[in-house]
């Protein structure tokens, strides 16, 4: 059992394809957009997939086009600051191994580590998956028929391959309340390097963060009841000037930026909640499986560590993916369900709904300022209570 083919060219898809690769399997990754994708937002990076991205000899490189944010500030409506902390405090709870980057940067060198090592179609999609006792028979949207000994789904909270092997979507998905947007523009002003700055209304925030070659961030995270997403650009702009249009701060500077922005990321803030991440020859890792929603700060990393624990287990068993299946969900079952009960927690502190909410966080982000205290809040969250698999990838080959 050699052939294996990834869905999805984001995080968890370039990192299985690299350590199956190191065993001896034969990836091929299949992404439906004619490029990687850039933009979006950005992450905070620790823990577990801080220690595989080192494995992958990627964090020399992750720390130069990363940031080290000195602070966090919750400023009012005219811009003074009323709450923040220094991020020395998350330095001491990761022992330094902490780094901010955006997204679409991280999958850009997993691309670039991992491209050696597969085949990769771009421009193409899984749209039908017919499994027999050899393999699974795969019809690309483009390029037709082919066999493959598996098939993984890392193509994320939307994921194809987990609504053709697995059911719609809305068996899995658990809507949070929230969500989030983010666009980025060049030479815009105010500008602080390594601050990230919050304004908030109930039910509402944005942020601004300073990015390298003078570009800036934003980041909106909104009350939404449903999920249902605005189908163009226009529509999208159109409901964040109805969210943001009467609130102080710079929204009115910010908004005018995005009637030029070009795109958007918009999404709803939503976990993905499945009893088995396996079904036959087909499995999903990273968000396709567990999404923990993108405001839990983790979602990267735990999309590495899936796709690390895959890769290994399948090296384990020669093979014998049933075998492998049940270990990969043995190993992180327990683990991923309590970062996504965090996670769940932790969304409405971006954006508490009633001024009492608001009120509270702010009290949160005041003791931060306390190491103490700081690990009493989200010392758990923050700590990564697995162990990660030694897998001695040469002497799998």
């Amino acid at each position: 059992m050699k052939s294996i083919l990834i869905s999805g060219v984001g995080v968890a898809g370039p990192t299985i394809a690299f350590w199956l690769k190191q065993a001896g399997f034969e990836p091929t990754l299949v992404e439906r957009t004619a490029c990687l994708r850039i933009g979006g937002y950005v992450i905070d990076f620790w823990g577990l997939g801080y220690d595989i991205a080192e494995r992958m000899g990627l964090i020399e490189e992750i720390n130069r086009i990363g940031y080290h944010v000195k602070e966090m500030q919750v400023v009012d409506g005219v811009g003074r600051r009323r709450v923040g902390f220094g991020t020395n405090v998350f330095a001491e709870l990761t022992g330094g191994r902490y780094v901010t980057l955006p997204r679409s940067e991280l999958s850009r060198l997993l691309f670039e580590k991992s491209k050696a090592c597969a085949e990769w179609i771009f421009d193409d999609e899984i749209i039908g998956l017919r499994e027999d006792a050899d393999g699974v028979l795969v019809r690309l949207k483009h390029a037709g028929e082919r066999r493959f000994d598996l098939v993984i789904g890392a193509d994320g909270l939307h994921s194809s391959v987990r609504q053709l092997a697995f059911g719609p979507s809305a068996q899995f998905e658990k809507h949070l309340g929230y969500m989030v947007a983010a666009f980025e523009v060049s030479g815009y002003r105010p500008r602080e390097e390594d601050v990230y700055l919050m304004f908030g209304q109930p039910g509402r925030m944005v942020g601004r963060f300073t990015l390298h070659d003078d570009r800036t961030l934003f980041l909106f995270v909104f009350v939404a009841p449903d999920a249902g997403m605005p189908a163009t650009l226009a529509q999208q702009k159109a409901l964040l000037q109805k969210v943001y249009g009467h609130d102080g701060w710079e929204c009115p500077k910010i908004l005018a930026e995005l009637a030029r922005a070009d795109t958007i990321y918009l999404d709803s803030v939503s976990q993905i909640r499945m009893q088995n991440w396996t079904q036959g020859r087909v499995a999903l890792i990273g968000d396709a499986a567990f999404c923990v929603s993108l405001l839990a700060g983790q979602g990267s990393a735990l999309a590495m560590i899936s796709a690390y624990v895959m890769a290994g287990e399948l090296a384990l068993a020669s093979g014998r993916y049933q075998e492998a299946f049940a270990r990969y969900e043995t190993l992180l079952r327990d683990y991923i369900g309590t970062k996504q009960v965090a996670a769940e927690r932790f969304a409405g502190a971006f954006a508490p709904k009633t001024r009492a909410g608001l009120f509270f966080r702010n009290q949160v982000i005041r003791a931060f300022a306390f190491p103490g205290l700081a690990k009493l809040f989200i010392g758990r969250d923050i700590a990564d209570k697995v162990d990660l698999p030694n897998y001695s990838w040469s002497a799998l080959r």
